[in-house]
Formats: structure tokens, sequence, C-alpha cells
């Protein structure tokens, strides 16, 4: 799910506004269980407390809700959060108008959660800017809790901003925060227009050591 975005003033969020109705029949198309089959079996049981950090158009964090997790959903484009909003009307998600790297108004909370989500955000942001938000984002994960990340690999569409990242560095930078890499999983993309452009993606999943 291509759902995550960073802050309106940093541009990856580009392109998403405007393609806010056609990506969101995409985005809706794939479901979590789909989606986020390796993962599964770490999920944390409910209740808990889960943060998707660009949440799009809020499928994985309605499908949390529904499960009885209690969600943050972070969504900073306007467009896709007001969309969202009416696609899942919810009171167990709570939605926040904040991006990364800095993660102002999360993290002046001083919540921690037991699952962190962050469903294809990472390369919307460059090297320095994965280097300032990994420590936001460390600093969300409990002490028990799992870090969920997809990264995505491959040409990026018209329109939008995205940056090569690796599996290999990610982990990297996760372990300087205290966080050890339990998944590593590589797979093409689910969507036939994206896999036949050679598009992939690798899941990655850590606990705090």
């Amino acid at each position: 799910m291509p759902d995550g975005h960073v802050d309106p003033g940093v541009r990856g969020t580009r392109g998403y506004a405007e393609q806010a109705e056609e990506l969101a029949a995409r985005y809706e198309g794939i479901d979590f269980p789909a989606k986020h089959a390796a993962v599964l079996p770490l999920l944390p049981a409910a209740p808990a407390w889960a943060i998707d950090i660009g949440a799009g158009t809020g499928r994985d964090a309605s499908w949390l809700a529904e499960r009885g997790y209690r969600v943050v959903a972070v969504e900073p484009t306007e467009a896709m959060r007001s969309r969202a909003m009416a696609l899942h009307p919810s009171p167990a998600i709570e939605w926040i108008d904040d991006s990364l790297p800095a993660l102002r108004r999360v993290s002046a909370r001083g919540r921690r959660f037991d699952l962190v989500m962050l469903t294809a955000v990472w390369m919307h942001l460059d090297a320095d800017e994965r280097r300032l938000a990994m420590p936001n984002v460390a600093a969300l994960v409990g002490p028990r809790g799992l870090l969920v990340m997809t990264l995505r690999h491959g040409p990026v569409p018209s329109g939008r901003i995205m940056f090569p990242v690796s599996a290999e560095e990610t982990i990297a930078l996760a372990a300087e925060h205290g966080l050890r890499a339990v998944l590593e999983v590589h797979a093409e993309s689910s969507q036939a227009a994206n896999r036949d452009a050679g598009v992939s993606w690798t899941q990655l999943a850590f606990r705090r050591d």
C-alpha cells in the first residue's frame, strides 16, 4: 500500500492530494491480510495501542480498529485524511495531522505503542531525513512493541518524489536506536502494473532489544 506520506512542506507528499480519489480506490482494493501476511503472526494481541504513520486512506487503521486495537492514524495530506475519515468512521481511530521526520505532535504526547506501522513511507524521505526520522519512530515503540515497515523499490511514478532505500540501510539505522530486525521478506508488487514496471517491496519488522 503506497499510502505513506510525509509533511506537506516536505517534497515526498507531492502528487498525493491531486490523485487522492484514484489512489483511494487502488489502496482500498488490497486488504490488510494480503498486504501484511508475513507479519500477521507477530502482531500484538488486541486490545493494544497501534500507530499507523502515513495512514493514507485508513485501510490498515480500520482493519486494526475492527479487531480491537486502539489506533492513532497519522496522515498529513488533508485530501487523503478527510477521505479516510469518511471511508472508515470509527471511534477507535484518532486522526492526527503530523509528519515525518519530526512527528512533532505525536512525539509531544510521550505515548509508546505496542504496534508502530510505516507502510510505504520510508522511500519518501531522503537519506538525511531518514536519519532524522528513525530516532523519532524508535521512541514510539514500547518495551515489547513491534515496528513494521514496508520499503518500495523500483521506478518512481510520474509526479511523485521517492528516494532509493535498502533493507540493509534500514536495519542498520534501526539497530542504532535499539531496534532488532526479526523479519525481512522481499516480494514483487501485488499490483500488475507495478509488477510489470519492476516494482518490488521489502517488509521488515523490528523488536526493541
